[in-house]
């Protein structure tokens, strides 16, 4: 199949290129940055450079492709630290794009990375355009088929804990406990989104990946264990003193109280409730997998 990917060849973009061209697919990666046309290369795939926010961009590089692969991040929107940027808004101007592109270049299977969350626009915090795109790719024609794919918390949003556990010897966050939650490595979302691009469409789908269930507790075991701190604790907050710190630092506004609201929602499980009722196999890529990946970083961060 004739197939093209957003996102250019990040931690879940790599892994999902390698192993479609591995099955003999034609792929080719969007990407940004024109420096990374020979990685993309390399890989066996086809780069187009060119922005999320340029539609006619888009519809030309979707035209003729069996199935396009869609996917809006924070970064895609700007600096986290601008404070001039309304991220959710920028974000659904992607989603717009991507929907006018879809539907001008003739493409009849779409694949979207959504997120845990998207099922609601009460609560979630900044994750709340995931909502807003699916909401979008929603209006297009009944004949476009899409796959929303729901990844949980990704392993590696545990780094942002590198610098708390260096300054104060601890994690520290607004929620915690011994409450079990979902995590999902990057290869394991690579791997769902290769199987569902071969499997067959069916209007609209929805489907959650996880690869490990553990409490906030355990992480803090695991991680403590692989960097030599075995006495590592995971200690709580309030919203309003994580949110302080954040603002301190320059984080933008939207996106730290967003932030803040989201990982209250992890606290009270909000953030869970549809997830619980479409709970998926779990993946290969466990937390002690993980905990070797961070305390490669723990280390390079030290050095």
């Amino acid at each position: 199949m004739n197939i093209v990917l957003t996102g250019s060849i990040g931690s879940i973009g790599r892994p999902l290129t390698e192993q479609l061209v591995q099955k003999g697919h034609s792929v080719t990666v969007i990407s940004s940055a024109s420096e990374r046309t020979p990685a993309i290369e390399a890989l066996g795939a086809k780069a187009a450079i060119g922005s999320m926010f340029d539609t006619e961009f888009l519809i030309q590089t979707f035209k003729g492709a069996d199935i396009v692969y869609l996917m809006e991040t924070m970064e895609a929107a700007g600096d986290l630290f601008d404070k001039n940027i309304n991220f959710i808004e920028t974000i659904k101007k992607i989603g717009h794009h991507y929907k006018t592109a879809v539907e001008r270049s003739g493409v009849k299977k779409v694949v979207h990375l959504s997120s845990i969350g998207a099922h609601t626009d009460k609560g979630t915090g900044i994750i709340v355009f995931h909502h807003h795109v699916e909401r979008i790719l929603n209006e297009l024609p009944d004949d476009i088929s899409i796959k929303f794919i729901r990844p949980v918390g990704i392993y590696f949003n545990l780094f942002s804990f590198i610098n708390t556990i260096k300054n104060n010897g601890s994690i520290i966050s607004n929620w915690g406990g011994d409450q079990k939650e979902p995590w999902v490595s990057p290869l394991d979302i690579a791997d769902v989104i290769a199987e569902e691009m071969e499997l067959p469409f069916e209007r609209r789908t929805f489907r959650y990946v996880a690869s490990d269930e553990v409490s906030p507790n355990e992480i803090a075991k695991a991680l403590g264990a692989a960097i030599g701190k075995p006495d590592l604790q995971w200690n709580i907050i309030s919203d309003e003193e994580l949110l302080k710190s954040w603002l301190e630092i320059g984080f933008n506004e939207q996106v730290a109280k967003g932030f803040v609201e989201t990982q209250a929602s992890q606290r009270t499980g909000t953030l869970y409730e549809d997830y619980n009722l479409h709970r998926p196999v779990l993946g290969k890529i466990k937390l002690e997998d993980f905990a070797k990946d961070f305390a490669t970083a723990y280390q390079n961060d030290l050095e």
